[in-house]
């Protein structure tokens, strides 16, 4: 089974990994070596980032 592109850009993952605290994991191991727990986290945290960004936008338009 084919892999599908990415749906978050490499800016933004390494802006997460760097707020988690698991950019030097990935800088010397690349994105294979996280665990999975911070893959998660990183998900987890990109999702709570799109809501926020979508409730101001809902603020803005009212």
């Amino acid at each position: 089974m084919a892999r599908r592109g990415g749906i978050m850009s490499n800016r933004l993952k390494e802006e997460i990994a760097k707020e988690l605290g698991f950019y030097d994991v990935v800088q010397r191991e690349g994105w294979g070596g996280i665990r999975a727990r911070d893959a998660g986290n990183m998900v987890k945290r990109a999702i709570e980032m799109a809501e926020q960004s979508l409730a101001q936008q809902n603020q803005n338009n009212q």
